[in-house]
């Protein structure tokens, strides 16, 4: 299993930038892909997962969006209206199921979820 994000940089507060995870050695139609975050001094944050349904964390609902492309093997997050608080490390991760982690992970000061796999991350940094 290999999971490969990219399209991190450094964007202004107020804009938009767009992760990719291609994801292969195993069938990626058949299994949730999710999005978890790092920044330094801070606890990891699950921030979104895709398969039927979708969830998202409560501090990036309304600004994120997940979405999958099964011809390319690739999931997308899509992030608008960044902010500051947004810099990290993000990572694309899935357990190699049908279904997402249960919801309780996407509200804030919940723990977060620990996927099987995870691939390394990109940076995001949201400055002026």
């Amino acid at each position: 299993v290999q999971l490969q994000a990219s399209g991190g940089g450094l964007v202004q507060p107020g804009g938009s930038l767009r992760l990719s995870c291609v994801a292969s050695g195993f069938i990626f139609g058949d299994y949730a892909i999710g999005w978890f975050r790092q920044a330094p001094g801070k606890e990891r944050e699950d921030v979104a997962c895709t398969f039927r349904v979708t969830f998202y964390a409560d501090s990036v609902k309304g600004r994120f969006r997940t979405f999958r492309d099964s011809a390319q093997n690739t999931v997308y997050l899509e992030m608008n209206s960044l902010e500051p608080d947004d810099t990290a490390v993000y990572y694309c991760a899935t357990d190699r199921v049908s279904y997402c982690p249960p919801p309780r992970h996407y509200s804030s000061g919940s723990p977060y979820y620990r996927y099987d796999y995870s691939g390394q991350g990109t940076l995001v940094t949201v400055s002026s």
